[in-house]
């Protein structure tokens, strides 16, 4: 992870919270208060303060051009200083289940590949294909799930929920997330990628777009995700459900302490 908090401190201290679905912020905009509405290209930014916090929360839609879109406009257009992407993942390491929640300390599209003009993965013209979150920032996001699944968690989710999705011992694993425009689930697909990234942890269609956008304009983020599936044959098994009672539930009570915490 990469440690340019210091030098990218601004007065107004204004975080940005992203989710590319609906589902994945369910009940944060009710927890908002000194709520206003800036309408932007389609999108709907949410200013206010949650739990004591000033920030900005937006639904970007699904995908890297979406995800690229709504962070240039949330930089340029309203004062943020750390970004922050929450939402659920696919697996890419067999250790890690249903449930589990991934902190990436790095991101890279697994889909970009202009070769022979640049090697693979890489993004052309800047000579590189990982990009590292801010270390203090992902520290506390990390602090913040932990004391939520330590301490917090029967608040949110369900006796029910937990024994339905086999919740019983979740991880939190820091690592390396990749994006991609195509929701991954097919197994071959996935053990291709494994093989040849094998520190791959999540896959997803979002966050590398951001960590681009990030570091061109020096901005600190981090990102999140719960794992909702294997990224495989069965990936959209009681997906929907997972969400709302689990993954949305996650976010709420997971950023309920980062705020507090900062």
């Amino acid at each position: 992870m990469k440690n340019n908090s210091s030098q990218n401190q601004t007065t107004t201290q204004k975080i940005a919270f992203i989710f590319a679905m609906q589902e994945e912020q369910q009940g944060l905009e009710h927890q908002l208060q000194d709520k206003k509405v800036v309408v932007r290209g389609k999108r709907r930014y949410l200013t206010g303060s949650l739990w004591g916090k000033e920030c900005v929360c937006v639904l970007s839609g699904i995908g890297k051009v979406a995800a690229a879109t709504t962070v240039t406009s949330l930089i340029e257009n309203f004062d943020v200083s750390q970004i922050v992407l929450i939402g659920v993942a696919g697996a890419a390491d067999a250790e890690l289940k249903i449930g589990d929640i991934v902190i990436a300390t790095t991101l890279m599209q697994h889909d970009m590949d202009a070769s022979p003009l640049f090697p693979r993965f890489e993004i052309p013209l800047t000579g590189v294909s990982h990009l590292s979150t801010d270390t203090a920032l992902s520290g506390k996001l990390g602090q913040a799930a932990d004391f939520f699944l330590e301490n917090d968690r029967e608040n949110h989710v369900s006796d029910a929920a937990i024994a339905q999705f086999n919740l019983q011992n979740v991880k939190i694993r820091y690592g390396l997330i990749a994006s991609g425009d195509q929701f991954i689930n097919d197994a071959q697909i996935l053990a291709a990628l494994k093989k040849d990234l094998p520190d791959l942890l999540a896959v997803e269609m979002e966050g590398a777009a951001i960590a681009q956008v990030c570091h061109d304009y020096e901005i600190p983020f981090a990102i999140l995700r719960t794992i909702s599936d294997d990224a495989g044959e069965h990936a959209d098994y009681n997906f929907g459900q997972f969400i709302q009672e689990v993954a949305a539930q996650y976010s709420l009570g997971i950023l309920h302490n980062f705020c507090r915490a900062s």
